[in-house]
């Protein structure tokens, strides 16, 4: 039986996308784990509790313009968390977050820029 693909949005794998993300008074800079055009997956020092909005600033690279980057504003909802333990102790948090305000020519921009990479 063969597995079928459920997401409805093409996903790039370690990526490492800089990615910044605001919470009340928590600010972090991280990379992305994954992403696609519905959300990202990212490692964070900080547990955030599920249903949680955030704010993100995705650099991503500008199609338009060689070794030059665009920063995406956009807002998103915390859908998974969980600890990552290593020798008992959480190292590390990983996150999934999911875009609530994607505007079109964002989206587009994630989309083309997982295309051209999956591609490479």
């Amino acid at each position: 039986m063969v597995s079928q693909e459920r997401r409805r949005f093409q996903r790039l794998k370690d990526d490492g996308l800089s990615l910044k993300l605001r919470l009340d008074d928590f600010d972090s800079i991280t990379h992305t784990l994954n992403i696609s055009s519905s959300g990202v997956y990212c490692k964070l020092d900080k547990e955030l509790p599920l249903m949680s909005r955030v704010k993100l600033i995705l650099m991503i690279p500008d199609a338009n313009k060689e070794n030059a980057f665009r920063d995406l504003e956009v807002s998103g909802v915390v859908v998974r968390q969980h600890p990552v333990m290593i020798d008992g102790a959480i190292k590390h948090y990983d996150v999934a977050i999911f875009f609530e305000d994607l505007s079109a020519k964002d989206k587009d921009a994630i989309a083309n820029y997982i295309a051209k990479k999956s591609g490479e």
